[in-house]
């Protein structure tokens, strides 16, 4: 047993969507992973107790060069086809590794497209390009079941968000919170609200406020994963951003920031580019290693 962990792969931590290592989300990554079961990535990202950790390994290169990995994401309890934070902080590892590139990451919800870049602090950034999204209807008793199980009421909800399924990789239950008190205030009941995730095939219910026409506010229930809340999800952003544009609520092109982890202590921002010209969407974040 001592020397199968001996010979495993480094786990690397980062803090993905800030620039600083006690902001934003805590992500594992592991860069070499070709030789790991999915049974052991699992137990990995339990060790290391993050929301996600990813894990990947290297394919042949795409047609127009882009260097292209194969990418799993674990939590502590279960793997889940896509994760923002841990695909930003996964382009930065390897952008620190290797250098700033174009790179293309196979996941189980599609292809995503990462391109990096070096800042002019020293840090690194990365852009994810979305799988197709979409956006559905979500029955009126699943929001009162969501509702009830986060100790809200339909009048705390802002009538020009309306509640949607939104989907950029993963599901999401977007629910406006007419005021950022009521954002701030979140005490749910972790297994109720799991139950109706479960049931539906959501991976985080996506609590936001809107402070103006270009700028969120966001918290991230994810029990399903083990986890009472995510300080930073770009899944989820990039979710809000085919939202945005399926209803109308936002003139495209546009770009919008996401403040998100403020309660928590670990602020993070989400940079979300929403195009006119295609249904992608983009979502920008910094990376830093943490110590």
């Amino acid at each position: 047993m001592h020397a199968d962990r001996a010979a495993e792969p480094a786990v690397l931590r980062y803090a993905a969507f800030t620039g600083t290592p006690d902001g934003g989300n805590p992500a594992g990554v592991v860069l070499d992973a070709g030789d790991l079961t999915a049974g052991r990535m699992l137990a990995i990202a339990a060790e290391v107790g993050y929301s996600e950790t990813a894990f990947l390994w290297p394919r042949d290169p795409e047609p127009g060069g882009a260097r292209a990995f194969d990418v799993r994401y674990f939590s502590p309890t279960i793997e889940v086809p896509f994760c923002g934070h841990a695909t930003i902080a996964s382009g930065v590892a390897l952008a620190e590794r290797d250098g700033p590139n174009v790179l293309a990451f196979h996941t189980s919800s599609g292809e995503v497209p990462v391109e990096t870049a070096a800042l002019e602090d020293g840090n690194m950034a990365a852009t994810l390009t979305s799988v197709e999204p979409y956006v559905a209807d979500v029955a009126h008793d699943d929001v009162v079941e969501a509702l009830a199980a986060l100790h809200w009421t339909e009048d705390e909800l802002d009538p020009l968000l309306p509640p949607h399924i939104a989907y950029a990789g993963v599901r999401h239950l977007i629910l406006g919170a007419a005021t950022r008190g009521r954002l701030a205030d979140l005490d749910y009941d972790f297994e109720a609200l799991k139950r109706l995730m479960i049931a539906h095939d959501l991976t985080t219910v996506d609590l936001v406020w809107r402070e103006s026409d270009r700028r969120f506010h966001a918290r991230n229930p994810f029990p399903v994963g083990g986890v009472v809340e995510d300080p930073a999800t770009g899944a989820a952003a990039a979710a809000l951003g085919a939202y945005l544009r399926t209803l109308d609520l936002v003139s495209v092109p546009a770009r919008i920031t996401i403040a998100q982890g403020e309660d928590m202590g670990r602020p993070s921002e989400l940079i979300v580019d929403i195009s006119a010209e295609d249904s992608a969407i983009r979502v920008t974040g910094r990376a830093v290693a943490i110590p």
